[in-house]
């Protein structure tokens, strides 16, 4: 059984090596998961040495080989799609505890044709701890369909931790212009691509310097009524 962590920099590597033939750097690594120092790193990767998931190639820089992978993620890898969504369910209030944490809802987030730019905090939501680590996080309703296929409805609320960089495959919140969306993010070449999960939706591709990276999504929250 990994740790959340492990299992996280297990499939960030996995992914890069999958889109570009190469481990990522341990820079690369530590930023992807947001830790204050590579010895974090390091310890995650030995961890997944010991465990049968990660191997070191002897004599080659950045060189590390997936082995395998846990069930859950082979199972779940008919698509193009890693990111599979940590869902909470709030058909009751969530209790206070030292392992919750309440986070701002800014607003709602585009998941369709792009509405406006992240607004500012009209309410406030309980999360658990497990869902965030480190680094500070929001949340945005989501209006529109064009994720469905990544497990994302009209109406849920997604969990955003604030980031201005992403990994090609990631799902981010995207500012292009003054209009917010959500979309995953590819890189080709020199260009940025967002991705629909909704075939209804076509890819929308744009040069470098017209996509701001305003997050990375971690989970979603979804009430049932």
């Amino acid at each position: 059984m990994l740790t959340r962590k492990q299992h996280e920099l297990l499939m960030f590597i996995h992914e890069r090596i999958k889109e570009t033939g190469v481990s990522p750097s341990f820079d690369e690594m530590k930023e992807a998961l947001d830790l204050a120092s590579k010895s974090g790193i390091h310890r995650l990767i030995t961890a997944l040495e010991e465990r049968g998931f990660l191997r070191r190639l002897p004599h080659r820089a950045r060189a590390l080989e997936v082995v395998r992978l846990p069930e859950e993620a082979t199972a779940g890898s008919r698509s193009r799609t890693p990111f599979k969504p940590q869902v909470v369910e709030t058909a009751r209030p969530a209790s206070p505890a030292n392992d919750i944490r309440e986070l701002p809802v800014l607003g709602r987030i585009a998941a369709g044709t792009p509405i406006d730019a992240i607004q500012h905090e009209r309410d406030r939501v309980q999360v658990p701890e497990t869902l965030l680590g480190a680094g500070e996080h929001f949340v945005l309703e989501v209006q529109g369909d064009s994720m469905i296929n990544a497990g994302i409805l009209d109406g849920d609320q997604v969990i955003i931790r604030r980031a201005n960089t992403a990994n090609s495959g990631e799902i981010v919140v995207a500012l292009v212009g003054e209009e917010a969306t959500l979309k995953r993010l590819r890189k080709r070449g020199a260009s940025i691509a967002l991705e629909a999960a909704n075939p209804a939706y076509e890819t929308r591709i744009f040069g470098p310097d017209q996509v701001q990276v305003q997050g990375r999504l971690v989970g979603l929250i979804r009430r049932y009524h």
